[in-house]
């Protein structure tokens, strides 16, 4: 795993330099998912990628000798996004800040698996790429992207329960049920319909194809126990019909965009790395499902992108955690008048300095800048992913992926 995970870019280079070399259609590449395709990783955090020197070389990619991230030349990019009532649209060339944004239209400061994605194809492609992404954080399949196929969101019996005082519920779960899969279909026909707009270097006469799609989410329906409930009573969940739900948007998408064996990578969920719960392994399981049904072979690859989680992060992560716990118990005590405020704090900073060197400190302050649900934003972790999708694209477009396009 780790050969193929940090495998020479060089020698990528050079497997793939002849991919489709000879196709003039822009490709585009449709990413998918909810916050964690949004991505949470600052840009600020690009330095502890270069402290591996297996990962170096890719930070070389990522940023110039002057310090600045790297500007695609042959890729761009059209990323719909946001929440409430800032949905809207980025465009331009690709580099970094195509992250979670607060403004749709503006640099938000961060990186998803977009920058390495579009990094790794624009040294294999001879062709200008177009990436059209769209994500919203807080989004699950079961029911903000659940594809037409799968049919209503059919209530559990807990839910049932919980709606027995509010049978309005139950018409506003219907209503919500695969909004995020229209707008997903809409805005990438919106932008196919006029490329120019996003992509000047697109050229009408060679036309385009949808070369890949690239599906990262999972953690709300990890956690939503009324979707996937319990055999037992406790957290072993069955996650079944999450594979059953994710064969069927596959299905959809390829049909909705006229690509019948359109190249899907389904990006594992990875939170917890390797030695996650065995409920999270459970889940993962359901998710990778789709990859090994007969009807998929060849142009449905699972990557597994808990190999990417950084543990040694998490390990101060954890640390913090117990640290937030005991601050919060002081609070509580300040709150009860059995301690001062001034005592408390006090008290917090003398257990940061037992549970946390400062090393550990610095080396989080370097690597780090968000919760574990979001890879703990480690720009390292989400650069890793980009290029192995990419990399994973690249293999099923090489034998034999869909070439038709035209939503």
């Amino acid at each position: 795993m780790k050969s193929f995970i940090h495998a020479s870019l060089t020698a990528f280079t050079l497997l793939f330099s002849q991919v489709l070399a000879t196709a003039k259609p822009l490709k585009i590449f449709i990413l998918v998912g909810q916050s964690n395709m949004e991505g949470h990783a600052k840009i600020e955090t690009f330095d502890y990628i270069g402290d591996d020197p297996k990962t170096a070389p890719l930070l070389k990619l990522m940023r110039g000798a002057d310090g600045k991230s790297t500007v695609c030349d042959h890729v761009w990019i059209s990323y719909s996004t946001g929440a409430g009532d800032q949905y809207g649209e980025g465009f331009g060339k690709l580099t970094a800040g195509y992250g979670s944004r607060k403004n749709p239209a503006e640099d938000g400061g961060k990186i998803g698996p977009e920058f390495t994605f579009g990094i790794t194809m624009d040294k294999a492609l001879k062709e200008p790429v177009l990436i059209i992404k769209t994500a919203w954080g807080g989004k699950s399949l079961h029911k903000d992207f659940r594809p037409p196929s799968a049919g209503p969101y059919v209530p559990t019996d807990e839910d049932r329960k919980k709606w027995a005082a509010k049978p309005e519920k139950e018409k506003e779960v219907a209503a919500a049920t695969g909004v995020f899969y229209r707008k997903m279909v809409e805005h990438v026909k919106f932008v196919t319909k006029d490329i120019k707009r996003v992509c000047p270097a697109y050229d009408e006469k060679e036309g385009y194809e949808i070369a890949g799609f690239v599906w990262l989410q999972g953690f709300n329906d990890l956690v939503a126990g009324d979707a996937y409930p319990s055999k037992t009573g406790g957290k072993d969940r069955d996650y079944t019909k999450y594979g059953e739900w994710l064969a069927d948007f596959i299905r959809d998408v390829r049909k909705d965009f006229n690509a019948p064996k359109m190249p899907f990578v389904i990006g594992v969920l990875g939170v917890n790395g390797l030695n996650a719960s065995e409920n999270i392994q459970a889940f993962r399981k359901a998710m990778a499902a789709p990859a090994l049904l007969p009807e998929f072979k060849g142009n449905v690859m699972a990557v597994q992108t808990a190999p990417f989680w950084s543990e040694e992060l998490a390990a101060i992560d954890a640390k913090r955690e117990q640290l937030r716990g005991k601050r919060q118990k002081l609070e509580k005590t300040v709150k009860e008048g059995k301690m001062t405020k001034k005592d408390a704090e006090a008290e917090g900073k003398k257990l940061e300095a037992e549970l946390i060197t400062p090393a550990e400190k610095a080396l989080w302050e370097r690597g780090a800048s968000n919760a574990g649900y979001h890879y703990l934003g480690c720009a390292k972790t989400f650069a890793l992913m980009g290029k192995t999708f990419a990399e994973a694209s690249l293999q099923m477009m090489k034998t034999g992926g869909d070439k038709t396009g035209d939503p």
